[in-house]
């Protein structure tokens, strides 16, 4: 062999590992976490008597426990009932009721909290974990949404809506079987709360992203 000819070698490349992307970072579920806790501060349900707004409920006040006013002079209809039963419609423009705590909104914003807390830690226990809460955090909020209508009903027929006027005839008299015809409480939950729910399960998606791109 000539010792004067150059010898060939073969060098090997190591194959750069493919990007993972914006899903195998934190970002996305991080945000998406974020952002579904931020909009418990925002309106979450517009309670409605005849089409006319009494009372928007957030909900952080779902989560706690708010206060509502049963205020007539804001209601044309029960202010007009007034001259017939001046005692019974003042009676009513004092009354407030303390309305408590939903346990499907306490456990949606825990839930929210803990997701937003596991989605900041890099390892797959910690991702799947993010993955259940943030499913269980968008199935809390249709549990609440069903158990706010369900209480509405109840609460129609306790005052005599729809399923009769037994109370309304009890608070306002001879004015009762008009009241309970008439009167008409809806609670309508408002874009917000839709986007939160959203929100929790785009955050428990990106995790399944990321834990897919993961390679601990």
């Amino acid at each position: 062999m000539d010792g004067n000819q150059p010898s060939t070698a073969t060098t090997t490349y190591a194959s750069a590992p493919a990007a993972s992307g914006i899903f195998g970072t934190k970002i996305p579920s991080s945000v998406a976490f974020a952002a579904g806790v931020l909009l418990f501060f925002m309106p979450f349900i517009d309670i409605k008597c005849n089409n006319m707004s009494l009372k928007k409920v957030s909900g952080f006040e779902l989560a706690t426990g708010f206060q509502m006013k049963k205020n007539s002079s804001d209601n044309p209809f029960l202010n007009d009932m007034k001259t017939g039963n001046d005692e019974g419609a003042a009676k009513t423009s004092t009354k407030s009721e303390k309305k408590e705590p939903s346990m499907f909104a306490m456990i949606a914003l825990g839930l929210g909290v803990l997701g937003l807390g596991l989605s900041f830690v890099k390892s797959k226990a910690a991702m799947g974990g993010a993955i259940v809460t943030g499913i269980g955090a968008a199935g809390s909020l249709i549990g609440l949404m069903l158990d706010v209508k369900k209480k509405i009903k109840a609460d129609m027929s306790s005052m005599g809506g729809s399923s009769g006027n037994n109370g309304a005839s009890k608070d306002f008299g001879d004015f009762g079987k008009e009241l309970g015809d008439q009167m008409k409480i809806t609670a309508d939950f408002t874009p917000w709360f839709y986007v939160a729910v959203v929100a929790f399960l785009a955050a428990a998606f990106f995790c399944y992203k990321r834990m897919q791109s993961s390679k601990t």
